[in-house]
């Protein structure tokens, strides 16, 4: 059977990485969080104390920043590495989330993390998930789909992931911080969120996570049979 790209895009806590992860498992794929990548810079940016106002500083700081990714057997899942040091933690607080819309947004760390993204596709056989995957990363990608989910049951659900990890933070507090960062994941100049024009649209509002997985891998065998005819 011929291998495809899968292209995942949607709105923060969507649950994109929790679709993308069970799918690739499922067909047996690369999982690529590019979310990961891009709070990695953010958090790089704030241990080392660099004002994300800064394009000149922050794009020359991307030179010292070395992102990959390393199997967890214990979570079946990869964690991510920033140099050299396993961040997966770090990178799902709140002051990671506060800020990676804002370093997302900045055209030098686009270009600098979009490159390796499509490096990591070359061989295809990946499930990728992000913001600009169907329209930039890989807009000839085989299968793209576009998640998205009620803006009060994303804060819920944010909510009581960060509440599973101890951080207690109010209902108001994280619809906030996901309004916020709607607003400058769909404005930004450079690759806005936006569905691409051939995504498949996958609400999951009211739908549990079985039956979004079992959605998306009837689409992605779908289009693997259509790839290998």
């Amino acid at each position: 059977m011929k291998k495809i790209i899968v292209a995942i895009d949607g709105f923060s806590s969507c649950g994109k990485s929790t679709l993308s992860r069970g799918l690739a498992k499922k067909l047996g794929y690369k999982f690529i969080d590019t979310g990961a990548m891009y709070r990695a810079v953010a958090l790089y940016l704030l241990d080392h104390h660099i004002d994300y106002h800064d394009v000149a500083v922050v794009e020359h700081a991307l030179h010292d920043i070395h992102i990959e990714f390393e199997y967890n057997p214990s979570r079946e899942a990869s964690d991510t590495l920033l140099n050299g040091v396993n961040i997966e933690d770090e990178i799902r607080d709140m002051r990671v989330a506060n800020i990676v819309s804002h370093v997302s947004s900045i055209s030098a760390v686009r270009r600098f993390l979009v490159k390796q993204q499509q490096k990591m596709g070359e061989k295809r056989g990946i499930v990728m998930d992000g913001r600009d995957i169907g329209t930039v990363v890989f807009p000839d990608a085989e299968l793209k789909i576009f998640l998205t989910a009620d803006e009060q049951i994303r804060a819920h659900r944010r909510q009581n992931e960060l509440a599973d990890k101890g951080q207690r933070l109010t209902y108001e507090e994280v619809l906030k911080n996901l309004h916020d960062r709607d607003l400058i994941d769909t404005t930004r100049e450079d690759s806005p969120l936006k569905k691409a024009d051939d995504a498949l649209l996958l609400d999951n509002s009211d739908i549990g996570k079985d039956e979004q997985l079992n959605l998306a891998y009837k689409w992605a065998m779908n289009r693997i049979n259509q790839a290998s005819a």
